[in-house]
């Protein structure tokens, strides 16, 4: 299903994952309209001629790029979690196939990433985080294989759970749902992924990117925040190449928020985010309006106990406070 996707939106990996710029320079970015739809742009090295290496010694690689049913991710071998995600929602793709059931689901290693590169289960042991989807298996509910990768830990980062993972952050999860069955979208596109943003020292008055580890031996990260690029289109004949788009970026921290907490909180440009996290999501020239904004969507959460009951499968003790790592 996803792959008819990539035939007609293709996307852009612009940077190394870790370029953060802060949330003190949001306010000095401004997003550009119109804004682009993803395009891809392979990966390019220049060598001199007379300076030659011999690349077949030496793999250069630390990101790993993975078509699933549901989803496309890029795996960062170092964090030992996504860079990102892309999810295509539609009303064919929400429908539940028949038989599809999320009891049987398990977390699994993903033996498409070498061994010494891969999360593993063993890692999220007594961390006191879950294992936080970034495609959820909500998004994949057309096909038991499909909800199974949902499960694969390259799809997995560590996220707070009470508060975020099993509230907030899924709430969050259905909205991007919702847009399509109760706000009439008929293409919702979204990318998800970690971040790590910079906090300010107060006795030093210096800015550290400063995040913890977990594993045996240490070493899958755990984001200082998780974001979401929502691009929804559906139909219009008045609008240019009849379709109306609307876009906007939101970034959250790894914490526990309030219900009460209004989604508008954690907008963002999308110029900032792609600073923040040195990826380019969007490059291809469309009009658009803000998502949130009376022509799109009021960007409501709506609690879903239901949900929030399915994901206490991946409770988990609480997590240690001496192992951490500075960037």
């Amino acid at each position: 299903m996803l792959r008819r996707t990539v035939e007609r939106i293709t996307f852009a990996i612009g940077g190394a994952l870790i370029g953060a710029i802060g949330f003190y320079e949001y306010e000095k970015f401004r997003p550009k309209l119109p804004v682009p739809l993803p395009t891809l742009k392979p990966l390019s090295v220049s060598i001199e001629p007379d300076k030659k290496f011999p690349w077949e010694w030496h793999d250069t690689a630390f990101n790993d790029l993975f078509e699933r049913e549901a989803y496309i991710v890029s795996y960062n071998r170092r964090l030992r979690h996504p860079n990102w995600v892309l999810e295509h929602l539609t009303k064919e793709s929400l429908k539940r196939g028949e038989g599809v059931d999320r009891s049987k689901s398990r977390f699994l290693e993903d033996l498409d990433i070498p061994e010494k590169f891969r999360a593993k289960l063993v890692d999220y042991v007594k961390s006191g985080y879950d294992r936080g989807h970034m495609a959820p298996a909500g998004d994949a509910k057309f096909s038991q294989e499909a909800m199974d990768q949902t499960f694969l830990l390259s799809n997995m980062a560590p996220q707070v759970g009470n508060g975020f993972n099993r509230d907030y952050w899924s709430y969050f999860e259905e909205f991007c749902r919702r847009l399509i069955y109760r706000e009439d979208f008929k293409d919702v596109y979204v990318f998800t992924g970690p971040a790590y943003l910079p906090k300010k020292d107060e006795k030093t008055n210096k800015w550290y990117v400063k995040y913890e580890v977990i594993g045996d031996s240490p070493n899958v990260a755990v984001p200082t925040h998780f974001f979401k690029v929502i691009l929804a289109a559906k139909d219009d004949p008045s609008k240019p190449g009849g379709r109306f788009y609307a876009l906007d970026a939101f970034i959250m921290p790894n914490e526990r928020i309030s219900d009460a907490t209004p989604l508008t909180v954690f907008k963002i440009p999308i110029d900032a985010l792609e600073r923040a996290t040195g990826l380019t999501f969007l490059n291809q020239t469309v009009e658009t309006v803000p998502l949130c904004s009376a022509e799109a969507s009021k960007c409501i959460l709506v609690a879903n106990p239901k949900h929030v009951k399915e994901e206490l499968r991946s409770a988990l003790p609480e997590p240690s406070k001496n192992k951490s790592a500075n960037n």
